[in-house]
């Protein structure tokens, strides 16, 4: 008997030291296989990657499309209240609640999103969301009040909750090192896309004054589910997420039909047996699988770095560029001019990432999250500056309209500019890092958590923005750039001492950076051996 147990623990011993070895050799070839040979090998991993993430071109264009609406003369006239001058506006409290309907709606898809995809699978959820989204569309197109709209939005928001982590959860789960950035950001780059949509079909009915002005703005929004539940039905699944699930074999499946392998270049024996030995290391390591475990041991510090930089996009200003079009037409420009600017300002937005994307591998994520918060701190600065000069000069007095014309170009001029480097570098960085940062067993969970703070920050924004542009309200006008100012300066502190450097890590290596609890700031120069039997023992926190 005893020799038998002997013997039994030998075979495991060897089994573990196999697979150790194999885990090793793949990233050996992960650190070695440069951009080329990994865009080649992993070809349909992209395609499939980027066509799930056409779901965020549908959110990025509701998204927009409701705050734009809020600039439109028709849309005014039938959901809104007149005002004494006989103009009609939507008032700042039902602005606020729209906007924050969404969110709202947003933060019950990402909760489900949270159980649904680590327990069905990304597929499955993916589709169940696109169905529903693919029904609730008929309340805002056939909205006959402001409170049905509202509901529209709430139930609308469910689906793009799911859309927002699911997306960018399956891009790092299906690429290599090498790719995860790219494929992380072009999520936000199908948002912009999605915006600069709304914003041209906006521009194309702003001159209509019938109910069709608001009509086919929503109608449009059925032009994105059923194609993509098309493609869906044949998507492959996750192989991390089969991992994670003991389906090892089901992975090396799924893993052959994402990649293209040539000689030398992959071994789908060895990646799985990374995936194995990175996930068995943090379930020794205490690594659970529900949301309470997001916030014990070494996982806390990841789960609130994800939330933070996600939230770090609200704060350095995103609201006004949301509200971009509302806020061009309060700060003056006539409502043409300000669908043009907005138009204007997510087409730079879109060239803005395809910089990132060139920036990224010279650069990395904590440099451009860094001076990204420090140019938008002084954007934000100068247009707070500049609403504080427009508010000296009357705004219907003809002798300074000139005047309030120029600062109203010029405040719109540094609001494209605000753009600019938030696309650049904030905008799409950021859904790398939240991707990067969580551990492979969390991160559905964490990703949720993450944007569910995006969300919670989104509400307050959404309340507060609308005050601060609407005339009826607080009627600050571009004085708000000096809020976000400070809030963009307090996130580039917390960056600067919290923020890690996850370039060119594997999952592997990250998990073990944060197991032996290196300071952000270092994390770039430390060499980690991986992966290694000793360093998987010598991290391994006792007693958890």
């Amino acid at each position: 008997m005893a020799a038998a147990q002997v013997e039994d623990a030998t075979t495991v011993s060897t089994q573990h030291d196999m697979l150790l070895d194999e885990a090793c050799q793949a990233t050996r070839r992960e650190h070695e296989l440069t951009l080329l040979p990994s865009l080649r090998v992993y070809r349909k991993a992209i395609a499939w990657s980027m066509f799930l993430s056409l779901a965020i071109v549908m959110e990025g264009y509701d998204m927009k499309l409701m705050g734009s609406l809020f600039a439109l003369p028709a849309f005014q006239k039938k959901y809104g209240q007149q005002l004494p001058d006989g103009t009609y506006q939507i008032s700042a409290s039902w602005q606020a609640g729209l906007s924050n309907g969404a969110s709202a709606g947003s933060i019950l898809g990402l909760l489900l999103n949270g159980y649904m995809a680590e327990r069905f699978g990304f597929r499955r959820t993916m589709l169940a969301s696109l169905s529903f989204i693919t029904v609730m569309i008929f309340i805002p197109f056939l909205a006959p009040s402001i409170e049905v709209l509202q509901v529209g939005q709430v139930l609308m928001g469910i689906p793009w909750g799911v859309f927002q982590t699911l997306t960018t959860s399956y891009a790092a789960e299906v690429t290599p090192t090498h790719l995860r950035a790219y494929l992380t950001t072009y999520v936000n780059l199908c948002w912009v896309f999605g915006q600069l949509l709304a914003s041209g079909i906006l521009r194309g009915v702003v001159t209509r004054t019938d109910q069709w002005s608001y009509r086919i703005p929503f109608a449009l929004q059925w032009v994105w589910p059923i194609p993509l539940i098309v493609g869906i039905i044949f998507a492959p699944e996750s192989p991390w997420w089969l991992v994670r699930k003991n389906r090892w074999k089901e992975a090396k499946i799924t893993l052959l039909r994402l990649t293209s392998p040539g000689r030398n270049e992959f071994d789908a024996d060895q990646a799985i047996a990374l995936m194995v030995m990175t996930t068995e290391n943090e379930r020794e390591c205490g690594t659970g699988t529900t949301y309470l475990d997001c916030f014990r041991g070494v996982d806390l510090r990841r789960t609130s770095i994800a939330c933070c930089c996600w939230g770090i996009q609200i704060l350095s200003g995103t609201s006004l560029r949301i509200y971009s079009t509302y806020f061009y037409e309060q700060a003056g420009l006539q409502i043409e001019q300000a669908f043009n600017m907005t138009i204007v300002q997510y087409v730079i937005g879109i060239i803005g990432v395809f910089i990132a994307w060139a920036m990224l591998p010279r650069f990395g994520r904590r440099t451009l999250y860094l001076w990204g918060l420090a140019t938008l701190t002084v954007v934000l600065l100068i247009i707070g500056g500049l609403g504080a000069a427009q508010s000296h000069y009357p705004a219907h007095s003809k002798a300074t309209s000139g005047v309030r014309n120029q600062l109203a170009w010029a405040i719109g001029s540094m609001l494209l500019v605000h753009t600019f480097f938030y696309d650049v570098t904030i905008g799409p960085v950021c859904y790398s890092l939240v991707a990067e940062i969580p551990s492979v067993q969390l991160r559905s969970k964490s990703l949720v958590l993450a944007r569910m703070t995006y969300n919670i920050f989104n509400i307050v924004s959404n309340i507060i923005t609308p005050y601060m542009l609407n005339p009826s309200a607080w009627n600050w006008g571009a004085k708000a750039g000096f809020f976000y100012g400070g809030t963009c300066a307090l996130s580039l502190l917390y960056t600067y001492f919290c923020v890690p450097e996850p370039i060119d890590r594997t999952y592997a290596e990250l998990g073990i950076l944060f197991q032996r609890k290196i300071s952000a700031r270092r994390f770039a120069e430390t060499h980690i051996d991986l992966p290694d039997v000793r360093d998987f023992e010598e991290v391994s926190p006792k007693g958890v």
